[in-house]
């Protein structure tokens, strides 16, 4: 796979938050959010074996990894990167974008997605891949990254539409506007977690962590 980098922290966001993790970033991304924090990651890269990877992780304690990005789904040897965990008995984390089919990713479980649907404010609303939502598992989650009541209503509504049976997180755009969201929030109906982007509130905007 073409990784960014990998590194060993907390994970700072959804339902695993807080728990150590080691993070495989991938190489390149078919969208354009207008609030992406990593747009570093749109470009460039070292390609990296699967073993190799894998070995990475192995020299920490935790056997927990979460693939992530830019987005892992382009990378044509990511499931062969998801095997060689499952054979050293990793629990794996992948996160997509939402744009792309999630049907082709191993089934076990192990394995949680961690799924976004693009709220407006993103600019890239349109990309999103619906039919991945009947796919997702009570064990993954499904996240929206909101900026304001636009974006807050628009997530309700998909809420609403395909009921989908699994976690839900709604996250503020870069940290802001939490209180606003809960408030919301606990207006509505639905059971949802509203959290925040711990790894951000302990080390700012600081790569690697």
């Amino acid at each position: 796979m073409k990784i960014i980098e990998m590194f060993y922290s907390i994970q700072g966001e959804g339902i695993q938050i807080g728990l150590p993790t080691f993070f495989v970033r991938t190489s390149g991304c078919n969208l354009r959010c207008s609030w992406c924090d990593t747009k570093y990651a749109y470009y460039g890269g070292r390609e990296v074996t699967p073993e190799k990877i894998v070995d990475a992780a192995k020299k920490y304690p935790i056997r927990r990894v979460s693939i992530t990005g830019g987005e892992p789904l382009l990378q044509k040897d990511l499931n062969d990167t998801i095997k060689k965990f499952l054979e050293e008995d990793y629990e794996i984390l992948i996160e997509t974008n939402g744009s792309l089919s999630i049907e082709d990713i191993p089934i076990s479980r192990k394995i949680v997605i961690s799924l976004d649907i693009k709220c407006p404010s993103s600019g890239m609303t349109d990309m999103m891949k619906y039919s991945n939502l009947k796919l997702l598992k009570k064990k993954d989650q499904l996240k929206f990254v909101i900026k304001d009541r636009k974006d807050f209503d628009f997530a309700l509504d998909i809420i609403e539409k395909y009921r989908p049976k699994t976690n839900i997180i709604f996250q503020p755009v870069g940290g802001k506007n939490i209180k606003k969201i809960v408030e919301w929030t606990l207006t509505s109906s639905h059971d949802i977690r509203v959290l925040p982007q711990l790894h951000k509130l302990i080390w700012g905007k600081k790569r690697g962590v």
